[in-house]
């Protein structure tokens, strides 16, 4: 799944941060502003494909 995060990163879509929690690495996503444009437009389209 890192391949696909480094693109989004990459895009714009995400904001990644990487830390740990205890002695556990953790990484946390969170989407954009022009990442959230890009998901809605992409429902939209899958809806109008859908007939909704």
């Amino acid at each position: 799944m890192s391949k696909q995060v480094a693109v989004l990163e990459k895009a714009g879509y995400v904001k990644v941060r990487k830390g740990y929690v205890g002695k556990r690495p953790r990484t946390w996503l969170a989407l954009s502003r022009e990442g959230r444009r890009a998901y809605g437009s992409h429902l939209e389209a899958l809806r109008a494909i859908a007939g909704g």
